[in-house]
């Protein structure tokens, strides 16, 4: 009789270890990324305005590992980045030293319900169709429009889930990529709608507003259209930016993509966009971004051909003239995990 019970309580323990390990999830996920970039009629290191593969020869973008833990109600995730690009996308940490602040995101989530969820830490912005990691994008160099919006920030979102099509994000944040603390006391407010992976998102922040669309569209099974536009203004600090960048990518075959992003970006203030100090303070610039993505597993190998065109001469020649124009032509390799 002992040793049938002492055997029941074995197949009890065994049973209810394999339900939390079905209600719990671990994980391990993130990516690598390098590429090689030259300059056809620029010098060697002139870059454009956006963020991120803008060095010359051979470089490194970043390593990025994620670690996640999906409970039945609860979980958390932990992103991390080492290298160039990850330590431009942190920039503006309050903490940020020569070391390099090396969190993304932080932040744990509960599930109050199926429709709702909380989220409170440091997680990437909702807004704009490009995000930091690669993977996530078509393009290896990024758009004016992700590289003016925020990256980054931190404070407290709930997601309501509405029906199968409709959605709704509200959140209180500190100001945009302050990261681990809130430096004047004030808070940035934020809300998205999406309606069929359609999505409306809005900011204010510091006595400024944001707002941007981000949507796509399948026009047939090989092409895909996206779609990301935004207007942003602050009159206390009297600067402002808006913009619009299309991505039609079509599908060659199973193994090789090619798009492109055609973007049309114009600013009224010269702080970001401004690498040979002319002082100018309205601004547009036209980029066309032509881009392949080789797809071998899990490695995706980008040739990428980009042409910047502003209306002022924020470029130089290789003669040193400030010119109108910058034609640039890179490769990288991004592999996920």
């Amino acid at each position: 009789m002992l040793k049938r019970k002492s055997l029941a309580i074995v197949l009890i323990a065994i049973c209810q270890l394999t339900i939390i390990a079905q209600e719990k999830k671990f994980s391990l996920s993130g990516s690598i990324d390098a590429y090689h970039k030259t300059n056809i009629n620029a010098p060697y290191e002139t870059a454009p305005g956006s963020s991120f593969a803008n060095l010359p020869g051979f470089a490194l973008g970043m390593a990025n590992v994620i670690v996640s833990y999906e409970g039945k109600k609860a979980g958390f995730v932990a992103d991390l980045v080492f290298g160039p690009r990850g330590t431009d996308a942190i920039f503006a940490s309050p903490m940020y030293s020569d070391t390099g602040n090396i969190v993304n995101q932080l932040y744990a989530y509960l599930n109050i319900s199926e429709s709702v969820k909380l989220t409170l830490g440091n997680f990437n912005t909702f807004l704009g169709y490009e995000v930091i990691s690669p993977i996530g994008n078509f393009n290896y160099s990024t758009s004016y429009l992700f590289s003016y919006g925020p990256f980054s920030h931190t404070g407290l979102k709930a997601d309501f889930t509405l029906s199968d099509d409709w959605s709704l994000m509200l959140a209180v944040m500190n100001p945009t990529d302050a990261t681990e603390l809130n430096p004047n006391g004030k808070y940035a407010m934020g809300a998205q709608i999406g309606y069929s992976d359609q999505f409306l998102n809005f900011l204010y922040d510091n006595g400024g507003f944001e707002i941007d669309y981000t949507g796509g569209f399948d026009i047939t099974k090989n092409f895909f259209l996206g779609i990301n536009a935004a207007y942003f203004n602050n009159d206390d600090l009297n600067i402002g930016f808006g913009g619009l960048a299309l991505y039609p990518q079509y599908s060659i075959n199973e193994d090789f993509i090619l798009g492109l992003r055609a973007e049309y970006f114009k600013q009224d203030t010269s702080v970001d966009f401004d690498p040979i100090g002319t002082g100018i303070s309205e601004s547009s610039v036209f980029v066309a971004t032509l881009s392949g993505n080789y797809i071998v597993g899990d490695l995706t190998i980008i040739p990428e051909l980009r042409l910047d065109s502003s209306s002022d001469d924020f470029f130089l020649d290789n003669d040193a003239t400030p010119q109108s124009s910058l034609a640039s032509f890179l490769v990288a390799a991004v592999y996920k995990f």
